[in-house]
């Protein structure tokens, strides 16, 4: 008999999330985790640490910039570092113990260590053998980094690096312009550093709608980030307390240095798959690392399945959720659903960015037919009432049906607004359906019903 009927290998969101629906639809579980807490990389050094932060230096911006507006008078307070990093700390123990209480309740036994498969069926930890009739692989995500720039954590860092820093740099380069780049390089901006953001690519954000890229560097500008684009790094040389970037620009080969306190490399992440034992079981990989895998997110041997970071796709935390809810549900012999069209992608600055579905580029490059709704947040009472009127929502819907293709937000609460659009999306809705529907007044969602209205014949505060 074997010891369990599934064992996943990794806790971040994807392998807490499954493990929890496996124990739910009866399924004896348990998680590997070589970490001392539960979580992965979004709990303990990603999602959940860099929004405490962002949170908090958003507060300090409010002060600095908008509460004399609203007549609170007085000296803006002022950033004790430690107490700052001391809170997110905090959040991150207390969602960490969520966890652990959600495991005993759900009684998925937590094997502590580093995990590998020596066969399927399976799954070595430390020095003892656990049986297994299922193995799902939830081993996530690293920081990746650029040939020849090493990463000492204290003056070159990755992201992790960039949530445990000694003090608040004066200077800081952020090499790439992403999601993680710029909400951490907003963090420091607003804390007082002098932040240069270099990219490779002549715009930020990759992938992401035109016109929200050019407005939200305009919108980083304006808060004080520098932009250097279509730079190649050639070097970081480091000392003990400081760091010189060598760039050159793609469009003429012009080299140039910048000097800084702190470098993060923020340009992406790869697969986490060491010491899995692999490649000796022949699990198909794909030439960028990932595990491949079938719709069912089952790999070429049989009992092994992977989801979120290990395999192709976003390298998203509700991704991850979502595939392993659904691997969850095909092993106890359910069907399992994941629309990857209707995944969304949230930037957590300020303003905030949205985005789900297609963008008007992906349309054209398909050589199909759209129409455009949008409505700025300046027409939006609620936004004008906390200063957040800049950004705009765009909703994009097939020009014969109406149906909803896509949608981009960037703007107050662009994080939450988003999933309106989503659920719409998920039901096959049309634009009119959404400008149909009674919103609330006043709210920021407000903005999506005019988008939707905008489609049609006009939106009413535009």
């Amino acid at each position: 008999m074997a010891n369990y009927d599934v064992i996943i290998i990794g806790s971040g969101p994807g392998g807490y999330v499954s493990a929890i629906r496996c124990a739910q639809l009866g399924l004896k579980t348990a998680c590997v985790e070589g970490r001392d807490t539960l979580g992965g990389t979004c709990l303990n050094v990603g999602c959940i640490p860099s929004k405490a932060l962002l949170h908090a230096s958003h507060m300090l911006h409010e002060a600095e910039h908008n509460f004399a507006k609203m007549g609170l008078k007085g000296k803006s307070p002022s950033v004790d570092w430690k107490q700052m990093l001391a809170y997110k700390d905090d959040v991150i123990g207390q969602n960490t113990k969520g966890i652990e209480f959600l495991f005993k309740k759900n009684k998925i036994d937590w094997l502590k260590g580093w995990g590998s498969i020596p066969e399927a069926g399976k799954v070595k930890v430390g020095d003892e053998v656990h049986e297994t009739k299922n193995i799902i692989i939830a081993s996530g995500s690293e920081p990746s980094s650029l040939p020849g720039i090493e990463v000492d954590e204290k003056v070159v860092v990755s992201s992790t690096g960039a949530l445990e820093l000694g003090k608040v740099p004066k200077s800081m380069v952020v090499i790439g312009a992403g999601v993680i780049g710029l909400e951490l390089g907003s963090v420091y901006s607003r804390l007082g550093s002098d932040v240069t953001v270099v990219e490779f690519l002549d715009a930020i954000t990759p992938g992401m709608d035109a016109e929200v890229q050019k407005t939200f560097q305009r919108a980083l500008k304006k808060q004080g980030l520098k932009f250097i684009m279509g730079a190649a790094v050639q070097s970081v040389a480091a000392t003990k307390t400081k760091a010189k970037v060598t760039y050159k620009l793609r469009k003429n080969d012009k080299e140039a240095t910048l000097d800084a306190d702190v470098v993060l490399v923020a340009t992406g992440r790869k697969p986490y798959t060491d010491g899995l034992g692999l490649e000796a079981l022949g699990v198909e990989m794909s030439e960028r690392g990932q595990i491949k895998t079938n719709d069912k997110w089952q790999t070429n041997v049989a009992g092994i399945y992977a989801i979120g970071d290990a395999i192709d796709g976003p390298m998203l935390a509700h991704k991850a959720e979502d595939e392993g809810m659904a691997a969850a549900d095909v092993i106890a012999g359910k069907h399992g659903h994941v629309n990857y069209g209707v995944i969304p992608g949230v930037i957590y600055t300020h303003p905030e960015v949205s985005n789900v579905g297609e963008t008007e580029e992906t349309l054209k490059e398909q050589g199909r037919a759209y129409k455009v709704g949008k409505f700025s947040f300046m027409g939006n009472g609620r936004a004008k009432a906390v200063h957040a009127g800049d950004g705009f929502v765009k909703l994009i819907v097939d020009a014969e049906t109406d149906r909803i293709l896509g949608a981009h937000i960037i703007g107050p609460a662009a994080g939450d607004l988003i999933h309106e659009i989503c659920v719409a999306m998920e039901f096959g809705a049309s634009a009119e359906d959404l400008a149909m529907t009674c919103h609330a007044h006043p709210t920021y969602s407000e903005a999506v019903r005019e988008a939707a209205l905008a489609c049609g014949d006009g939106a009413i505060h535009a």
